[in-house]
């Protein structure tokens, strides 16, 4: 096993290097770093590593195997990688190891931290960009409805809270703003009268997450493009509850 020392002065330097080398890369080909800043340190400390080990850029995220007596990483992902530069960038936004996006996917990242940091805290209320991109999630908890659920009441945000119990769980008590009871039992019945569109935004939830996971795969099935599902049901629903 080799051990590199990342506090000796040698791989400082290779660091401080591999850094200018980052840096480099996203002012010629216009992209910009990761806004998560532990990724972008993560993959530079791995390069500088791989530098020192095999005097080559190798992408940290890949094996590095010897093939006739030289090392070689798998689909010879060299930094910035053909792969990336190809397909991952422009297709996805991102390298697979995720420093390197386009401007449009680190603004989005940044919304979704932002987003995610509001969710879990209620430090603040959500802006509407963070509604727009929290409601579009297909799997959300119970932090993230709660905060959805209270843009929803300012209009912010507008989505379809769909129960999908019995009607005897629904009485035993359901979700305070729960739109629709849809059970199970006469689910293609019951769907066809709360007449809702095919393009707006509707979350499922039941009593554990496995009936509306099932109905999000058949409503999704049937042409419904913006399918959401309380990933734990209303047993993990820590907001209000009514009877």
């Amino acid at each position: 096993m080799i051990k590199i020392d990342m506090n000796s002065p040698e791989f400082q330097e290779r660091m401080e290097k591999t850094v200018k080398f980052t840096d480099k890369v996203c002012e010629s080909r216009g992209w910009v770093y990761n806004p998560e800043a532990e990724v972008n340190e993560g993959v530079q400390m791995g390069l500088a590593r791989n530098k020192m080990m095999y005097n080559k850029l190798f992408c940290p995220c890949f094996m590095v195997e010897e093939v006739e007596g030289k090392p070689q990483s798998v689909d010879s992902r060299i930094c910035p990688c053909k792969p990336a530069i190809e397909k991952e960038i422009p297709e996805i936004g991102s390298c697979h190891c995720g420093i390197f996006c386009t401007p449009e996917f680190a603004e989005s990242k940044r919304v979704e931290m932002g987003m995610q940091e509001v969710a879990h805290t209620h430090s603040r209320g959500l802006t509407k960009k963070e509604c727009e991109v929290l409601v579009d999630k297909s799997e959300l908890d119970s932090d993230e409805l709660i905060a959805l659920l209270e843009a929803k009441e300012l209009g912010m945000v507008h989505f379809t809270l769909v129960d999908v119990r019995e009607h005897m769980e629904w009485q035993m008590g359901h979700i305070k703003g729960a739109d629709k009871l849809v059970p199970t039992s006469s689910f293609f019945q019951t769907w066809d009268e709360v007449k809702l569109t095919k393009d707006e935004n509707i979350i499922l939830y039941c009593h554990v997450g496995s009936r509306s996971a099932h109905v999000a795969r058949i409503l999704t099935d049937m042409g419904y493009s913006k399918i959401g599902n309380l990933s734990h049901g209303i047993v993990s629903y820590s907001g209000e509850k009514e009877k």
